[in-house]
């Protein structure tokens, strides 16, 4: 069961994906040759010079806990979504290696992101439309309400963060000879649906970032 819905779990995702790039294509019209748009795509993952240390940091950890959660998802679903069994051998060791850069690289990202992404009222303009009528009647006609581009980007990045804490929990008690086997079971099992949220929505909020970066 947990392999028929975590294959049409990614399938939806990447054609909702797919189909919102066809509905709403990027701003990058100058590029009509797929390969440019490739080449385009990676440049995104260099450091700029303009950026300050804080953000070339903010930029590094950011590639180094793709590149985990790269890993994790490939080290983590192959085995069970191509050949049905459980992570077992050298795949295991890669995936327990990683795992720990990953809960600190997000535990990094926690604090140096939360001002990034932090909500306002142009990420809810039904709400700023009901302040605006409420205590700027006379301003609301005068001045359009400004939508923002990064809700997505932002909602995205606080349930990664979100769903962090049981992932990363679940896998570490189920280790303690505390819980029996039940337990042990159970919470093996949070972690593996956890895992799947996760990676979802990991995807989604990397393409966000993307197409963010591109308009």
């Amino acid at each position: 069961m947990y392999q028929i819905i975590s294959i049409i779990a990614f399938l939806i995702t990447l054609t909702g994906i797919t189909l919102h790039y066809i509905a709403f294509p990027a701003g990058m019209e100058h590029l009509r040759d797929p390969v440019k748009k490739l080449v385009y795509f990676f440049t995104l993952l260099l450091i700029e010079q303009k950026l300050s240390f804080t953000g070339v940091l903010r930029k590094l950890v950011y590639l180094l806990t793709l590149l985990c959660f790269v890993v994790l998802a490939i080290t983590g679903f192959y085995p069970t979504l191509v050949l049905d069994k459980h992570i077992s051998g050298y795949l295991l060791m890669i995936h327990a290696t990683f795992a720990p850069i990953l809960a600190i690289c997000l535990a990094i990202l926690a604090v140096m992101w939360a001002s990034h992404c932090r909500f306002t009222y142009s990420d809810w303009p039904w709400f700023q439309c009901l302040v605006q009528r409420v205590t700027l009647a006379k301003n609301a006609e005068e001045e359009p309400l400004i939508k923002s581009r990064r809700f997505g980007e932002k909602i995205t990045f606080w349930l990664i963060i979100v769903l962090a804490l049981p992932l990363i929990l679940s896998i570490i008690l189920s280790m303690f000879t505390l819980f029996g086997t039940y337990w042990q079971e159970f919470l093996l099992t949070i972690h593996r649906w956890t895992a799947l949220v996760f990676a979802v929505v990991a995807i989604i909020h990397t393409y966000t970032l993307l197409r963010t970066k591109i308009d």
